[in-house]
C-alpha cells in the first residue's frame, strides 16, 4: 500500500511539475536520442532495482531459515 500511495503522489504532484519519469524505458528511450549526458542520470533506473533485489534476497536467505523438511523425500 505505501509503495502504490507513493507512486500516486509522484504521479499527481511530481510529473505535472518536473516531467519526472518513473519508468525506466521512458527514461532511457530519450536518453538514447539526446546523448550520453543523459545517462548519467538513466543508468541508475536499471542497476538500482537489481542491487535491490540482490540485496533482498540475501536477507531473507539469512534471516528465514531453509525449508527443506518441508519438501516430501523421493525416496519414499
Amino acid at each position: 500500500m505505501a509503495i502504490g500511495f507513493a507512486l500516486t503522489l509522484i504521479h499527481l504532484i511530481s510529473i505535472p511539475v518536473t516531467n519526472t519519469s518513473v519508468n525506466p524505458a521512458r527514461s532511457t528511450g530519450p536518453a538514447l536520442f539526446v546523448g550520453p549526458e543523459l545517462f548519467g542520470q538513466v543508468w541508475l533506473f536499471w542497476v538500482a532495482p537489481v542491487l535491490g533485489a540482490l540485496l533482498a534476497g540475501s536477507i531473507r536467505r539469512s534471516l528465514v531459515p531453509s525449508r527443506k523438511w518441508l519438501r516430501p523425500s523421493r525416496n519414499a
